[in-house]
């Protein structure tokens, strides 16, 4: 049949082929998440119409300024995600491809990834409350905090839950605001103990927080290097490791005493 035909007719009916697995790499599933800048929530404040934070057995303070938990939105475990998509994600500074089992545990169902967030938020604000009231000595107390953020899950917020309750309370422990009144953006896991973990998407993170007002961001001081490599204009990196470095960097930059560290 080849044999038979022109050398462009030739490759004509060579390229058919070649075009179709093309199109065919373009266009099938491949097993990435692409991800973006979610929503920003203030703490400090009321979230979807509820408080995200209330404090009883012991008076609040009414606080200026925000801190703003972070977070970032990825397309879901069942969703097509082309070649194309993934091209397209790697030239964009508002998107980041990620590999699925990264983002979503492999096997699980969106059902199950659900919950699970939902049981890492829980264990996230009950680490922050003990941590936040050790942090302030009032462990012994009959307090009781109670958090709310309507439909977010997982535990990256933990850090500003803990920044919260300690405003609420303490504010920066002379009678002023932790926040100095600026709107304070930020992300980062913590335990009990006041300890401060990487929580993964920084870069997409720093972006919401800008968009949202934010100039200043605390972020976990493994992951510096990628919240610098986006870094919007007009926003302030702090990088931490504990709740007590985090609150000491605050107070410094509102009373302008002391170093505030810098990635």
């Amino acid at each position: 049949m080849l044999s038979r035909l022109t050398r462009p007719q030739v490759l004509a009916v060579c390229a058919l082929p070649f075009a179709g697995l093309v199109a065919s790499a373009v266009f099938a599933p491949l097993p990435f998440s692409v991800a973006y800048p979610g929503t920003t929530a203030d703490v400090l404040g009321a979230y979807k119409g509820t408080p995200v934070i209330t404090i009883s057995g012991a008076p609040s303070r009414d606080t200026t300024g925000q801190l703003r938990m972070t977070t970032i939105v990825a397309t879901g475990p069942d969703a097509h995600v082309s070649l194309g998509d993934v091209i397209d994600g790697w030239f964009k500074t508002d998107q980041a491809v990620m590999p699925r089992d990264s983002v979503y545990p492999s096997g699980e169902s969106t059902k199950e990834i659900e919950r699970h967030n939902t049981e890492q938020m829980k264990k996230s604000q009950d680490a922050a409350t003990e941590a936040a009231l050790a942090y302030l000595d009032r462990d012994d107390e009959n307090i009781k905090v109670t958090l709310k953020l309507a439909d977010v899950g997982g535990p990256s917020a933990g850090l500003l839950f803990s920044l919260g309750i300690i405003d609420k309370l303490d504010g920066d422990g002379s009678g002023g605001d932790l926040t100095g009144g600026r709107t304070v953006a930020g992300t980062g896991t913590i335990d009990a103990q006041g300890r401060v973990g990487a929580v993964g998407g920084v870069a997409l993170k720093t972006q919401a927080a800008r968009r949202d007002g934010a100039t200043v961001f605390l972020v976990p001081k493994d992951e510096c290097s990628e919240a610098k490599a986006e870094l919007p204009k007009g926003l302030r990196l702090i990088p931490v490791t504990t709740l007590q470095g985090a609150v000491d960097s605050l107070v410094a930059l509102e009373t302008g005493k002391g170093s505030v560290p810098a990635c």
